[in-house]
């Protein structure tokens, strides 16, 4: 029973951070309307201990989140963006495999791509400094150009440019994308991520998990998608497997 709470957890935090007991224990019961108050403090003392759960001051929950998203930034991404931050030093811009999403999928697509994603006016100048020392570099690239020239190549530069207030964080003093970026990011570039468009329940499924998605984060990102519907819908059909 408790197992089954901790499937439900992630979604009673959505709409904030923190939440009162009184709050937290009145949306469990909509879920589960014949559990006691005894019951779910049993549950909730429960996943305390496990560590799902976090109680900051007496009468106040809020999600673990103490696992990071820590994805290997290789050498070659590190390369990039420290030669992109030397030209340009002043630009928005993250850089990402999407590789990264591999750990979280049964079938390991055959091509990754490495994308830099960059404030919109700064964005063509960034894809033409690259385009000089780099081969295979692509701008905003439509679904008829992957089609007919990135799938079928080895080593693919991407160059997009990055939503304003898109999640970031620093890794190895490199800027990269959130994880709640990707999966909003994932329902809308579905070229990009074309690999993951058979998996998508099983990414989510996948990364909550093993990850504590800051879920407000997530929420407010796919606001400004317009893709918020999808994301809860995503995220409540991976909870209830």
């Amino acid at each position: 029973m408790a197992e089954t709470l901790g499937k439900h957890i992630g979604r009673y935090f959505m709409e904030s951070e923190r939440l009162s007991k009184q709050k937290l224990v009145g949306a469990i019961k909509k879920d589960f309307p014949s559990w006691s108050d005894n019951t779910i403090n049993m549950y909730l003392s429960k996943l305390k201990k496990e560590g799902v759960i976090n109680a900051p001051s007496r009468g106040i929950y809020e999600m673990d989140r103490s696992i990071p998203f820590q994805p290997n930034i290789s050498n070659n991404l590190k390369r990039l963006f420290n030669k992109v931050k030397r030209e340009f030093p002043y630009i928005a811009f993250c850089i990402w495999d999407t590789l990264w999403l591999n750990d979280f999928m049964r079938h390991q697509p055959f091509k990754h791509y490495v994308v830099i994603e960059v404030e919109k006016d700064a964005s063509e100048s960034v894809f033409t400094f690259l385009t000089e020392s780099n081969k295979n570099v692509f701008f905003n690239p439509s679904e008829e150009i992957f089609d007919r020239y990135i799938h079928n190549q080895d080593e693919v530069l991407i160059v997009k440019n990055m939503v304003s207030e898109s999640p970031l964080m620093e890794k190895d003093k490199i800027n990269i994308p959130a994880l709640e970026k990707l999966l909003v990011d994932m329902l809308i570039d579905t070229t990009l991520f074309s690999a993951q468009q058979n998996e998508r329940e099983f990414i989510m499924r996948s990364v909550m998990q093993k990850y504590t998605l800051n879920q407000l984060k997530m929420r407010r990102y796919a606001v400004r998608r317009n893709r918020e519907e999808e994301i809860e819908i995503l995220i409540n059909i991976s909870l209830a497997k």
